[in-house]
């Protein structure tokens, strides 16, 4: 009988996890009579009842749910990580805590890969009452990772995902810090099937999705599949050497011949001066982003240490 493990970070979300759960026991219904299940849920450092609420999901079903506590906070993708390696199913399913991915789709997820499709992604194309600045982070986002760095990532992102248990193991071999996970699944280059819907509003607790772990994510996607920062610095680079050149001869022909009389150039070099001095500056901050994630995966530090496993597991660090 196969079976479907459920992987869901959870951050703050004491509120949340007992209507999530209730919700996902009774969507088992739905699917077929002999599919078994595996939720793991992954505390990723939350300072409220989130663990708690989680130990009372497995006290009432110690057969199918597995309570894993990080012991900081990690973020999103390293808890999903962390499911990971504690899932065990022939497939996986990840899952927000908060319900705004409706899980009566994993039933038809989870029917595609009975039919031997090994990824399944549900595409968000529209989002319940988010602000215009959210809306627009979120576009830009999705475009400029389709444009620049993941050309198969589908319109609007997603978050809700049906995986085989062969992506799920390539993932967790690869062991990846700084990345976003759900890339990692479409860089694979298993072909996938994409079931639009529309994402819920929120309606317990408060998203702790801060700017700024945006434009952390932001970043590491970038870095983690694209090149074109690089190159955008060599080509860049190249240009204004070209008009430098260019510059230099003219102004040394200019000299030679008359054309350019002797006089203080102190504003028009000043001027030039700034701007490749700014240009620099950017470039060794790009470049200081890849040296830095390459520093940090030659450490081989864990992308995430557990603290607390119900049940009791061996496995403390990955």
């Amino acid at each position: 009988m196969p079976t479907l493990s459920i992987i869901i970070p959870c951050y703050f979300n004491e509120e949340n996890i007992p209507i999530t759960t209730a919700t996902l026991i009774d969507n088992e219904r739905n699917f077929p009579p002999d599919t078994q299940f595996e939720y793991v849920l992954v505390d990723d450092g939350s300072k409220d009842a989130t663990f708690q609420a989680i130990t009372r999901f497995y006290e009432q079903y110690p057969h199918k749910v597995k309570a894993v506590k990080l012991a900081s906070n990690v973020g999103s993708h390293n808890a999903i990580l962390a499911g990971m390696h504690h899932a065990t199913g022939d497939c996986c399913a990840m899952l927000a805590a908060d319900l705004q991915d409706p899980p009566e789709l994993i039933v038809q997820m989870y029917a595609y890969w009975r039919k031997g499709i090994k990824l399944v992604l549900a595409n968000r194309t529209e989002r319940e009452k988010e602000s215009f600045s959210q809306r627009f982070f979120a576009n830009t986002f999705h475009r400029l990772i389709q444009r620049l760095a993941l050309k198969n990532v589908p319109d609007g992102g997603f978050d809700l995902v049906l995986f085989d248990k062969t992506l799920k193991d390539e993932i967790v071999r690869m062991g990846e810090k700084n990345t976003h996970i759900l890339y990692l699944l479409v860089w694979l280059g298993y072909d996938y099937v994409n079931i639009p819907y529309k994402r819920r509003e929120r309606e317990l607790g408060v998203s702790r999705w801060t700017l700024s772990k945006k434009v952390k994510l932001l970043i590491d996607s970038f870095i983690a599949f694209s090149f074109v920062p690089i190159r955008a610095i060599s080509a860049i680079g190249l240009l204004l050497g070209s008009v430098a050149f260019l510059y230099a001869t003219f102004v040394v022909l200019g000299r030679l011949t008359g054309w350019i009389p002797v006089v203080e150039g102190w504003s028009s070099l000043m001027v030039v001066l700034l701007f490749v001095s700014a240009f620099q500056m950017v470039a060794l901050g790009i470049i200081g982003e890849y040296v830095w994630r390459t520093l940090d995966a030659s450490r081989k530090r864990p992308n995430f240490v557990v603290d607390t496993v119900f049940p009791r597991t061996d496995s403390q660090h990955q």
